[in-house]
């Protein structure tokens, strides 16, 4: 059954439907809020939700992924709790940081009645939560029929996420669900928000493989990495003081800054240093067609990941190093924040079923643990429409 047609049940006058896509990042993790470039895209699965607006100022939501229902009031969301006085769960943290956000930057967003469901994986580091954001997002938008591009869109999204939510995360997430476009990778540079589509060579697919393994940002190393960063650049600029961020620091200039800086902590400035420069490499491989040379430069990023950010665990380790054994694998690496979730693989298009079961064998036998594997395009951004019934 189409998941429409599931919206439709829970809520048969709906007026609006918004189509939010999830993202995987190709290159560059840990990189986008670190003001550095990185190579996302949206990706063809999706949040669908169902939208009908109310006249007073409460948001009824129906995650039909919980089975659960929530009631809370626009009137006073910093207490973070439904309209009994019980606290919010997770999942409903993100539409409300939503409507924070756009409270704080003086937009006025109305009571609505939603019901929602995903096909993508939650907490599988595809940026589901990204995807909520930005269907939320959009909607109020769309009715409030405000003045505002899809960046500044992102941006509020992430504040929300930032200060309501308390995911430290950069804007790569929401960049990517908002800006998606069909058959290309997303150069973003965070710092000056430049970005350009990168078209993906023809005979290529994406293969995304969940290892199932579920973490959550905000009660993780996350929010550690993000405050060793800071660390870092502190110290950085007690040497050099014109460095701006961590992305700024020049490669050559890494050997020297072992001399002061912790060892734990110079090889996370290691990490979006040399993790930078893959990304600006990457894209001049991906315009000249040479998959091989791409392929290579996710293996060095997921070493990366996984010895000088440590944000890997066996399992990952353990499908990266299965993918690059099977024929028509160019490259993989984990994507995402890490932790657990996914990882991402380059292959050749006609190998994808082979290149699938296979990985999906050898996990099984290894692990005992049954990963599950899609192929995805690159897909368009964020949409609304309204709907007749």
């Amino acid at each position: 059954m189409p998941i429409e047609n599931l919206l439709f049940e829970v809520l048969p006058d709906a007026t609006w439907m918004a189509t939010s896509p999830g993202r995987v990042n190709l290159l560059g993790e840990h990189v986008d809020y670190n003001h550095g470039v990185v190579l996302p895209m949206a990706i063809d699965r999706y949040v669908k939700m169902a939208v009908k607006p109310r006249e007073d100022d409460r948001v009824i939501l129906h995650a039909l992924d919980f089975g659960e229902i929530v009631n809370f009031s626009l009137a006073d969301l910093t207490q973070k709790r439904d309209i009994k006085g019980e606290l919010l769960p997770n999942w409903a943290l993100y539409p409300a940081s939503v409507a924070w956000a756009y409270q704080k930057a003086g937009f006025k967003p109305g009571g609505m009645e939603a019901a929602f469901t995903s096909n993508l994986p939650i907490g599988a580091g595809l940026s589901s939560s990204a995807a909520v954001e930005l269907a939320f997002a959009e909607y109020w938008k769309t009715q409030g029929e405000w003045k505002i591009d899809r960046m500044r869109m992102a941006e509020i999204c992430q504040h929300g996420e930032n200060a309501y939510v308390g995911v430290n995360c950069g804007l790569m997430d929401q960049f990517a669900c908002a800006h998606g476009i069909a058959r290309c990778a997303l150069l973003f540079d965070t710092s000056s928000r430049a970005w350009q589509p990168i078209p993906l060579p023809l005979n290529t697919a994406i293969v995304i493989a969940d290892s199932t393994i579920r973490r959550n940002l905000s009660g993780s190393d996350y929010n550690l990495r993000r405050e060793e960063c800071l660390l870092a650049l502190a110290l950085i600029q007690g040497k050099k003081a014109d460095i701006g961020s961590l992305s700024e620091v020049p490669l050559e200039s890494l050997d020297d800054m072992a001399s002061f800086l912790p060892p734990e902590i110079m090889k996370r400035v290691r990490h979006v240093v040399e993790e930078n420069e893959r990304v600006k490499r990457a894209c001049g491989y991906l315009m000249a067609d040479n998959s091989v040379e791409f392929g290579k430069l996710m293996e060095a990023g997921h070493a990366s990941l996984r010895d000088l950010y440590q944000v890997s665990l066996p399992e990952l380790d353990a499908l990266v190093n299965s993918a690059m054994q099977i024929d028509g694998c160019y490259g993989a690496r984990l994507t995402g924040a890490g932790f657990g979730g996914c990882t991402v693989n380059f292959v050749k298009k006609d190998q994808v079923e082979v290149f699938s079961n296979t990985l999906k064998a050898t996990f099984e036998k290894d692990f005992g643990l049954t990963v599950k594997v899609y192929a995805c395009s690159a897909s368009r951004s964020v949409s609304i429409e309204r709907i007749d019934q």
